[in-house]
């Protein structure tokens, strides 16, 4: 049985919601602009919003509203986002346009020149339509996007995204929840370790200071005020009621469905200083064990909350 001392704060919430991993891949296709649009999104840990886009050209100016976009739905993780065409969309047919005054005017001026200098010969069409200006090409022209067109595809995939770290965050928070419940293990054997603890050092003392007064009376005020000092130097109550409500407040975290990676983080640290005080006044041996392997299990807990976002 877990000793109460490890439950302080028995009104926290218990209801299993779910975070999310920072692991993810969503892929989505649809129409835009008269073609098909594209977007795939892979997500992996970071400690921060991270967003690194590769977009066809005609995106090119919806940057900024993709990234309000993606904020808005991860709040940590390197996002990597692809969207070109699947379908490329009807482009207007390259042309050309005449200038016909132009070509009059050249003509003209060419046939002027020509007497002018007296050279023979025949002013060809030839010659008119090199001259500048007489013939205009006219390029294709790129399909505008606008973002009410691409949002839509954009949404979805960052829903399909979201689903699969939403799996990958059940896993890690039935990880997570195990490690907390190795944690507690090992706290109730050193609550139900320390009172035995600190009676054995006491007799253990006042052997001691028996045999060193070899047969002398023992000054029974002075011993008990040493055995208060000891006992207040290795007791680890503070540090056991600290724990568990660190504990309770992990599981509490696990139970939000919202990012919860950096205050877990937080609660990580703070445990393994509880941790660390538990061991550096142990003086036991089965509790030392303990320590031992509460800060093994709290490594592998800070190992798995580097994929929680």
């Amino acid at each position: 049985m877990v000793p109460a001392i490890l439950r302080p704060f028995p009104e926290l919430r218990t209801e299993r919601s779910v975070p999310y991993s920072m692991t993810g891949f969503g892929t989505a296709e649809g129409p835009v602009a008269g073609g098909r649009m594209r977007v795939e999104i892979r997500t992996v840990n970071h400690r921060h919003f991270n967003p690194s886009l590769k977009l066809s050209h005609e995106l090119t100016a919806l940057e900024g509203e993709l990234r309000e976009r993606l904020r808005r739905d991860f709040d940590r993780g390197h996002v990597s986002v692809l969207a070109h065409w699947a379908e490329s969309p009807e482009r207007q047919a390259a042309g050309f346009t005449v200038n016909v005054e132009r070509a009059r005017a050249v003509a003209q001026a060419l046939r002027d020149l020509q007497r002018q200098i007296g050279v023979p010969g025949d002013v060809d069409l030839g010659l008119v339509v090199r001259q500048p200006e007489v013939i205009t090409s006219a390029r294709d022209e790129a399909p505008t996007v606008e973002w009410a067109d691409l949002e839509p595809v954009v949404a979805e995939a960052i829903a399909s995204c979201k689903a699969m770290r939403r799996r990958e965050g059940q896993v890690l928070a039935d990880e997570l929840r195990h490690r907390l419940a190795q944690l507690e293990a090992a706290a109730a054997v050193i609550a139900a370790r320390a009172p035995g603890r600190l009676v054995r050092e006491r007799d253990r003392l006042r052997q001691s200071v028996t045999q060193l007064l070899d047969g002398r009376t023992v000054d029974e005020q002075r011993l008990v005020q040493e055995l208060a000092f000891l006992a207040d130097k290795l007791d680890i109550t503070e540090e056991l009621v600290r724990f568990g409500a660190h504990l309770a407040a992990c599981r509490d975290a696990l139970a939000k469905d919202q990012p919860v990676g950096k205050q877990l983080g937080f609660l990580a640290q703070e445990l393994g200083r509880e941790v660390n005080t538990m061991g550096a006044k142990g003086n036991d041996a089965e509790i030392v064990q303990q320590v031992i392997a509460m800060k093994g299990e709290l490594e592998k807990f800070r190992e798995q909350l580097e994929n929680l976002e």
